[in-house]
């Protein structure tokens, strides 16, 4: 058999990706904030941010022919249904969040959105969260973080982002495992920006 460069390439991608993936998952939530995050997706105004941002993830998914998509946090699957707005049927839709337990766990996938969801991680486990997102990620993700208060809070009284930081402080975690390949600030529903992301590893 006669291998090509190509080929090779191809074969060590997959067993990359594929080792990525067979590792255990670490701690992302505690029970107690997951409860509390039941409860706020009970309003049926919360989580509606990838409503806004479907738009802008569509034109991605046609400029790189994405054909499935991880939708990480999807709270009441709002991209799912912005997405269906824009014309985007004829893909594969993972969501995962740990308030809907029946959507079950993380699944990889091209394009990983995570849409206004780090800044409500709990701050001992965002580390985590974002090898997580690395994990599931065979191409691109898309990650859009409010940088400031939210309107929101839980019900033992704190506001609803946990993690209240500047850019410069997501971004020295998010390129431990990416390479930022487009970044912009937005005041979409508040303070914040967007960043589109490769995996290190596929670079």
């Amino acid at each position: 058999m006669v291998w090509t460069v190509r080929s090779l390439l191809d074969i060590i991608l997959y067993t990359k990706i594929n080792q990525k993936h067979s590792m255990p998952r670490a701690k992302t939530i505690t029970e107690n904030y997951r409860k509390q995050q039941e409860e706020l997706h009970l309003n049926p105004n919360y989580g509606v941010a990838s409503l806004h941002f479907a738009p802008q993830i569509a034109d991605i998914i046609k400029e790189h022919n994405i054909s499935s998509v991880s939708d990480y946090g999807a709270g009441k699957k709002n991209l799912m249904k912005g997405l269906s707005r824009e014309g985007i049927c004829a893909i594969e839709y993972f969501p995962y969040d740990p308030a809907f337990p029946e959507y079950g766990e993380p699944q990889t996938a091209e394009l990983v959105c995570c849409i206004d969801v780090l800044e409500h991680i709990e701050p001992e486990l965002i580390d985590n969260v974002i090898q997580e997102l690395a994990n599931i990620t065979t191409s691109l993700g898309f990650f859009s973080i409010h940088t400031g208060p939210a309107g929101k809070t839980l019900s033992d009284g704190r506001n609803a982002h946990l993690i209240q930081q500047p850019s410069e402080w997501w971004l020295e975690k998010l390129t431990i495992y990416f390479d930022i390949l487009q970044q912009q600030i937005h005041d979409t529903m508040g303070p914040g920006f967007w960043v589109m992301v490769q995996p290190k590893d596929l670079s």
